[in-house]
C-alpha cells in the first residue's frame, strides 16, 4: 500500500525496505482491502476503493484488493486481484436452492470465473433491489446464511495465503463474514461506510429492518468504520444506530495524473452545462433536463448548450430516451450532446470541454468524486444542498448549492453562474487549488494509513 509516518503495509509476511527518502526498514503490517464489484457497471465506491489501493502502491506500500459478487469495473489500471468472491452466480444459486450449497468448490470456481461474471452482469444490473431481501438477509447472517460455503472459502484464502493483519471492507452489506473471520483470523476488522444506505432504502420495509439489525450487530465486532464525509459518518451512525466515535472521515481523494491547469474562463457565450454521472433518476439526470429546458425557457438566457455523458445501463435507456424527448419537443435537440460513457483519458477530455457541471442527485451522496474530478480540471459547480456537496464546497469554495429536488432553482443557479464569470473564475480557482492540495488520492492514502494505525493499535 503506501507509507505513512513510518508504518509500511505488505501482505506477504517479510520485511519491506521502501526506496523513498528516510523511509526505514521495519515489519510490515499485512492488510486485505474487500471490495465490492457492482454487476459490470462504472461504480463510485469501487473506483475510489481501486484508487485508494493503487495510490497506496505508489507510496510504497502493498495492497490486496480482493473483488466481491463481480469483477470491479474502473476507469483507471485495475489493481484488483483476478479471483472473485462471493461470486454473484454462486450466492444466488445457493440463496435458492440447497442442492448448490452442497456442491464441490472446483465447480463453483467455474462459475467464479471472472468472464463469466461479467457476461452474466448484463442481466443482473437488471435485477431490482427489492427483489434481493431475503439474499441481502442470508448473506448478512454469514455462516449461519445460505452461504456460509462462500464465507468459508474468503476465511480460507485470508487465513492460508494473505494472513492479513487487518482487514478492510468496502461497505457494511458485505459484514455478515465479520463474525467467522474474526474468529478464524483474530485480526482488527474495519468496515467503510460510502452508501450502504442507498441499497437499504431500496429493500422492501420487510427486509430492510432485520438488514439493518444484522449489521449493527455485525459492526459490534468491528474495531471502527472509516465513513467518506463528516455529513455521511454522522448520518450512519444515527441510521445503523451505531456509535459516532466509532467513525472516522477520510475524504476520496482523485488521481491527477493527465490533468491540466486550469483552463482560461470562458467570458463570452455559448457555453457548455455538463452532466457527467451514471445516467438513472437516483443521479437526478431528469432534474438537469427539466433545468435546462427552464434555462433556455428565460428572457435573455445566454447561448448555451447540456452536454451529458456517464454510464448508460440497459436498466435506465428507456427513461434515458424518455428525458431526451422532452429536451427534443422543447425544441433544444440541436443544444443537447451526448456522449457515450468515455475511458479515463476521454472522462477527463469531456470534463475539460464544461464551463459548469451538475450531478443534481435525488438521494443524498455520500462522497461526491464527479465534483472533485470536475474542480480538478478548473469546472465549477452547482450541486444540491444535501449529503456530501455543502461540506465539499465548503472545503473547496468550488460553486453554487440550490434547493434539492428543484429544477426551477437549479436553472437558477446555473443562470447566475453563466452571467457571472468572475465568479466562475473564483470558483474554479478556488476548487482547483482545494482538491490538489485537500482531495488527491495520495492525500486519501495518507489519511487511511493513519486511521488504520490508530484502530489497530488499540486494545
Amino acid at each position: 500500500m503506501g507509507r505513512h509516518g513510518g508504518m509500511v503495509i505488505v501482505f506477504v509476511g517479510w520485511e519491506f525496505v521502501s526506496r523513498r527518502s528516510g523511509d526505514t526498514t521495519m515489519n510490515g503490517m499485512r492488510i486485505a482491502y474487500i471490495t465490492s464489484g457492482a454487476a459490470g457497471m462504472y461504480c463510485g465506491s469501487c473506483m475510489k476503493d481501486n484508487t485508494l489501493a493503487a495510490a497506496l502502491n505508489a507510496r510504497g506500500h502493498d495492497a490486496q484488493l480482493i473483488p466481491t459478487y463481480t469483477p470491479i469495473r474502473t476507469d483507471e489500471d485495475d489493481v484488483s486481484q483476478g479471483r472473485v468472491f462471493f461470486g454473484g452466480i454462486n450466492i444466488f444459486l445457493e440463496q435458492k436452492s440447497w442442492l448448490f450449497r452442497q456442491t464441490p468448490w472446483f465447480l463453483d470456481k467455474l462459475l467464479n470465473a471472472p468472464w463469466m461474471l461479467r457476461w452474466v452482469s448484463r442481466f443482473a444490473v437488471r435485477t431490482q433491489a427489492q427483489k434481493l431481501g431475503g439474499l441481502t438477509i442470508s448473506m448478512l447472517q454469514g455462516a449461519h446464511g445460505k452461504q456460509r460455503k462462500e464465507v468459508d472459502k474468503l476465511v480460507q484464502y485470508l487465513r492460508d495465503d494473505v494472513k492479513p493483519d487487518v482487514i478492510v471492507l468496502s461497505n457494511l452489506l458485505i459484514s455478515g463474514l465479520v463474525p467467522q473471520v474474526k474468529e478464524a483470523l483474530k485480526v482488527p476488522i474495519i468496515g467503510t461506510l460510502q452508501g450502504d444506505d442507498i441499497y437499504l432504502e431500496a429493500l422492501h420495509a420487510k427486509h430492510r429492518g432485520p438488514s439493518i439489525d444484522l449489521i449493527r450487530e455485525n459492526a459490534r465486532l468491528m474495531h471502527g468504520q472509516l465513513a467518506t464525509s463528516r455529513y455521511y459518518a454522522d448520518f450512519m451512525a444515527t441510521y445503523l444506530g451505531i456509535p459516532r466515535d466509532s467513525i472516522h472521515v477520510v475524504h476520496p481523494g482523485i488521481k491527477l495524473k493527465g490533468i491540466e491547469p486550469a483552463k482560461e474562463v470562458r467570458r463570452q457565450p455559448p457555453y457548455t452545462i455538463g452532466y457527467f454521472a451514471r445516467i438513472c433518476k437516483e443521479k437526478g439526470f431528469h432534474q438537469i433536463t427539466e433545468a435546462f429546458r427552464l434555462l433556455r425557457a428565460q428572457p435573455g438566457c445566454p447561448p448555451c448548450r447540456l452536454k451529458i455523458s456517464g454510464w448508460l445501463g440497459g436498466n435506465n435507456v428507456q427513461y434515458f430516451e424518455a428525458e431526451m424527448a422532452k429536451l427534443r419537443d422543447a425544441g433544444l435537440a440541436g443544444d443537447v450532446e451526448h456522449v457515450p460513457s468515455p475511458d479515463h483519458a476521454g472522462k477527463l477530455e469531456f470534463l475539460r470541454s464544461l464551463d459548469v457541471l451538475s450531478v443534481p442527485t435525488t438521494y443524498h451522496e455520500p462522497k461526491g468524486l464527479y465534483v472533485l474530478e470536475a474542480l480538478a480540471q478548473g469546472v465549477p459547480v452547482v450541486q444540491p444542498r444535501h449529503g456530501s456537496f455543502p461540506e465539499l464546497l465548503e472545503m473547496t469554495g468550488g460553486g453554487l448549492l440550490v434547493e434539492p429536488d428543484s429544477p426551477a432553482a437549479l436553472a437558477v443557479g446555473l443562470r447566475q453562474m453563466l452571467d457571472d464569470a468572475d465568479l466562475r473564475e473564483r470558483c474554479a480557482v478556488n476548487g482547483q487549488r482545494a482538491v490538489h492540495e485537500l482531495f488527491t488520492a495520495e492525500r486519501m492514502a495518507a489519511s487511511t494509513v493513519e486511521v488504520l494505525r490508530k484502530l489497530t493499535a488499540t486494545p
